[in-house]
């Protein structure tokens, strides 16, 4: 087994949870903006803050009409519906939350088959995408839709070079295939990318953007894409039971996300590198996945190694994201970490 030092990293009374950025609780601010949003039946179209939340997110990517929904699995899902029909086939990398994440959705409600790409962390190239999609064979499935994910998380919260997008949307309009972005940390791929929300937005046929994550807002997803890809978008929500009344609760806390967490998001990033170049030191670490952004990956020797160590750390109030069957155990950085806490964290 593996020996850990004997030496607390916090105190009793102090829980770091690094679980996930998912785990954010709403703060005063955000609480404030909720309790005086102005409401009204989403499903009649009369929440003015819903109304507010869509078009403001929308004009930031460049795009023209966006659809809130509870969530980036159900923003990814209408996605994927809008660009195929049933027999068609889409492209994604392996890892993909789309593929892997999201209780097989694709296939029950699209009835699309999803094609894996290996790629470094996660990030695919140009040639890989052309490389894989399908002749025109009667033999074969229609490629007719390519879906990314920047940050991706299981290539540690990776993140695309505008560039190496430019490519792939160059290779989808040759062959005629849409092109999805799953954005299900977009603002963390901004800052650490150094593009705007326009420059990556414009890029894709639609982009599912996530307010739950990063940004602290307590639930909540935006579907951006053309006025009549969400026209259509909105009825396929209703379909799944996404269709909501007084909403706007939720999208003033996702208007105040936008307008106060984005630029703090370096933040995490830094907290995450200094953690990393922690734990490179220890002789129980056996590998780290670059960190670019908030999520670090780290592998020890196998399953049961990395079982003792998230044990270990669960012990001492440090809480996981869990063991893999590989040996990573995953740590995500957000909001919700106190300087306090991190100072404890880091000093083991």
């Amino acid at each position: 087994r593996l020996r850990f030092s004997s030496r607390r990293w916090i105190t009793n009374t102090m829980r770091v949870d690094l679980r996930s950025d998912t785990l954010t609780k709403p703060s005063a601010g955000m609480l404030s903006a909720i309790n005086t949003a102005v409401v009204g039946d989403d499903v009649y179209g009369e929440d003015t803050t819903v109304i507010a939340l869509q078009s403001k997110i929308a004009a930031l990517f460049g795009h023209e009409a966006g659809l809130f929904c509870p969530s980036g699995t159900m923003t990814n899902q209408i996605a994927i519906h809008l660009h195929t029909r049933p027999g068609d086939e889409v492209l994604c990398a392996e890892g993909a939350h789309i593929y892997q994440y999201e209780v097989a959705g694709a296939s029950q409600i699209s009835g699309v088959q999803i094609k894996l790409i290996k790629a470094d962390y996660g990030i695919l190239t140009a040639s890989q995408v052309e490389e894989e999609i399908n002749e025109d064979d009667v033999h074969l499935p229609a490629s007719k839709l390519v879906c990314l994910e920047n940050t991706h998380n299981k290539g540690g919260g990776s993140v695309y070079p505008l560039q190496q997008i430019k490519d792939i949307r160059d290779v989808c309009k040759k062959h005629g295939l849409a092109l999805h972005l799953d954005g299900a940390r977009i603002f963390n791929a901004c800052v650490a990318g150094g593009y705007s929300t326009h420059e990556l937005g414009v890029l894709f046929d639609s982009v599912s953007v996530c307010l739950s994550k990063g940004l602290g807002a307590p639930i909540g997803s935006v579907l951006i894409g053309s006025k009549k890809l969400i026209a259509e978008g909105k009825r396929i929500r209703k379909r799944l039971g996404g269709g909501w009344r007084q909403a706007g609760l939720l999208a003033a806390a996702g208007i105040y996300a936008l307008e106060n967490n984005v630029e703090r998001l370096s933040e995490d990033h830094r907290r995450a590198e200094i953690v990393a170049r922690i734990l490179e030191k220890k002789s129980f670490v056996k590998e780290i996945l670059p960190v670019q952004t908030n999520i670090l990956y780290v592998r020890l020797e196998d399953y049961r190694r990395a079982c003792d160590f998230v044990d270990y750390l669960a012990r001492h109030e440090i809480l996981s994201g869990g063991a893999s069957k590989k040996g990573f155990v995953r740590f995500v950085f957000h909001l919700d970490i106190s300087e306090d806490m991190f100072n404890h964290l880091v000093s083991f």
